[in-house]
């Protein structure tokens, strides 16, 4: 993102890299120092944002969301024993838009016509939206505790171009010229190789939008964790802190949306040719809703399971932690543990979900008969007319990810990796799912993945 990024001057890690803004919650009480626990996160998070953008360019917020989430079940433990790592992340997004990313109590402002607040600390887990870029600014504030809605400041002069700073807030400017221009190509030399060789994607971690990316500006080359100094900036606003690529599908899958621009009909059809459709747009209200209902049910629910040596529960039909994916003895006596979340889900325009609570999906679940019975609401667009309103039900028994038809028009398919054809579901029967399962409802697709990655890569 080439814009002005102010620094709103704090007791907190703020970090500008490759593009993106990264805040990191300081909570220990002695004073930040370079061997506080926030800058060791903000550091390992900053590795995290770089590597995503030099994998996805044109809008890394879906990797960038994809990997913080399994850096926060793997890593961030031995990072702040005992206490969560609270962060935010803004991120250009492969549509063009904002990706937002936060865990625990760290707020997203957008201000543009209207004003819409993300809270991290109302989400189950954590708040994962792409937006549309505000007509004003977006900006990330540390929350005080007293959860006092903060107020954009002033627009100021002062702008963070790369590095690190000590700050309780950011705000993006999104309105007038970007702050740092767009520098013209030079011209092939000797010593400069005009064609360079793209980057190859990982298909499997890449968000598999068809349409075409929109370029995210100018990234800044990131600054080596050994260079990194605290900074204390004057104080430039007032706030008060306690106030895929297509080609490389894989050819065990048929040619869905998930792997490239033409959509083979479920039912045998000719394919035909066709986008993903745009983004959900965001609606606070409904956000809210969906993450104060997941937040009641979410991590409360007590399974029998095993525990590995960092103490994390996990599957006992696994011989890795459901969590960080190291093993774990399996001749221990089985226990009550809390159940993790056991999966994400992943749509076909990059967005996540992280599964941690009973789910209806639909175009307009919210005021379904699931919704109203305590079923966390997945909104999901679709203008193909496929999707009903409460579509389908993701339910967790156990330690087991099901879905289940309500009884759609349309039907419910699910393809289980390694398989080409799509089975259709029958209504209110459930159907087990196991990571790299593709979901279709209406015209979009939904793919299971896992929360620890596979153990041996």
């Amino acid at each position: 993102m080439d814009r002005q990024v102010e620094v709103v001057a704090g007791n907190h890690v703020l970090m500008r890299v490759a593009g993106s803004v990264l805040l990191v919650a300081h909570r220990e009480r002695e004073r930040l120092t370079a061997g506080s626990r926030a800058v060791a996160a903000a550091n390992a998070l900053a590795d995290l944002v770089t590597e995503a953008t030099r994998q996805s360019p044109g809008g890394p917020g879906g990797l960038v969301a994809r990997q913080a989430t399994r850096w926060l079940m793997k890593e961030a433990e031995r990072i702040s024993p005992g206490q969560p790592v609270e962060f935010g992340i803004l991120t250009a997004a492969q549509n063009g838009g904002l990706a937002i990313f936060l865990h625990g109590s760290v707020t997203a402002v957008l201000a543009g016509r209207a004003v819409e607040y993300y809270r991290g600390g109302d989400a189950a887990f954590t708040v994962d939206r792409i937006a549309e870029q505000p007509g004003r600014a977006a900006a990330l504030f540390v929350e005080d505790g007293k959860r006092r809605v903060p107020e954009l400041p002033e627009r100021g002069i002062g702008s963070l171009v790369a590095g690190v700073a000590q700050a309780v807030g950011a705000v993006v400017w999104f309105e007038g010229e970007p702050a740092v221009p767009q520098l013209p190509d030079p011209p092939p030399t000797a010593a400069y190789e005009s064609d360079s060789q793209p980057i190859p994607l990982d298909p499997n971690l890449t968000p598999t939008r068809t349409s075409t990316s929109v370029p995210a500006g100018l990234y800044l080359p990131p600054v080596p964790s050994d260079e990194r100094e605290l900074e204390s900036p004057p104080a430039t606003a007032g706030y008060d802190p306690l106030g895929r690529a297509a080609d490389d599908c894989d050819p065990h899958r048929a040619p869905t949306e998930m792997g490239g621009v033409r959509r083979a009909d479920p039912s045998g059809g000719p394919a035909e040719t066709g986008g993903t459709n745009p983004a959900p747009k965001p609606d606070p209200d409904l956000q809210r809703r969906l993450e104060a209902t997941a937040k009641a049910t979410a991590l409360t629910v007590k399974v029998l399971g095993f525990k590995c040596a960092r103490a994390h529960p996990s599957d006992p039909r696994s011989a890795f932690c459901s969590v960080c994916g190291m093993p774990v003895d399996q001749t221990q006596p089985v226990a009550e543990v809390i159940r993790p979340p056991l999966g994400m889900l992943v749509l076909d325009d990059g967005m996540t979900y992280m599964l941690a609570a009973d789910a209806v999906v639909g175009r307009d679940p919210e005021q379904s008969e699931a919704a109203r019975a305590g079923l966390a609401p997945l909104k999901i667009d679709d203008n193909s007319g496929g999707m009903s309103r409460a579509h389908a039900e993701i339910r967790l028994v156990n330690w087991d990810v099901t879905l289940v038809d309500r009884g759609s028009t349309n039907g419910t398919r699910a393809r289980l990796p390694g398989y080409r054809d799509w089975v259709r579901l029958q209504a209110n029967q459930p159907m087990t799912l196991v990571p790299g399962t593709e979901m279709m409802l209406g015209n979009r697709v939904l793919r299971l993945e896992p929360v620890a990655p596979p153990p041996f890569g």
